[in-house]
């Protein structure tokens, strides 16, 4: 009986200290996890707002067609091109290329966000037929 007993109160002692030992790895491990998170989240938010900035530059290729085209129609009175970079600088962009063929006009527009050049193309002209 008495090993038993000595046996049994040397895994007590042994398993207090393991214990003892392990104490603080619980917060080491939440540290290093929310570390990573915050790591993948300054990487991932700047690209998802690249992609915003991209869909917003398509939209300010688009208006300056449509207001070059409108000016090539006569519906506006100017020069298409001029319109073009107008509507493309209030939408936060600059024209890099215009051209009007016919009633046609096609627009490229361009802007940088965090180091990226971006660029968006459209043409904007009467219905077919």
């Amino acid at each position: 009986m008495r090993v038993r007993w000595a046996r049994n109160r040397w895994a007590r002692k042994r398993w207090a200290l393991n214990r003892r030992a392990e104490r603080g790895s619980g917060t080491v491990l939440a540290v290093g996890v929310i570390g990573a998170v915050l790591l993948v989240t300054a990487t991932v938010v700047p690209l998802f707002a690249v992609l915003a900035v991209g869909r917003a530059l398509q939209g300010a290729a688009d208006a300056a067609a449509l207001a070059a085209a409108d000016t090539a129609s006569g519906v506006v009175a100017g020069v298409p091109c001029e319109a073009a970079a107008e509507a493309a600088r209030l939408n936060g962009a600059s024209v890099t290329g215009c051209s009007v063929e016919a009633l046609i006009a096609s627009v490229s527009v361009g802007r940088g966000y965090l180091g990226f050049d971006l660029g968006a193309r459209a043409r904007a002209g009467p219905p077919p037929g």
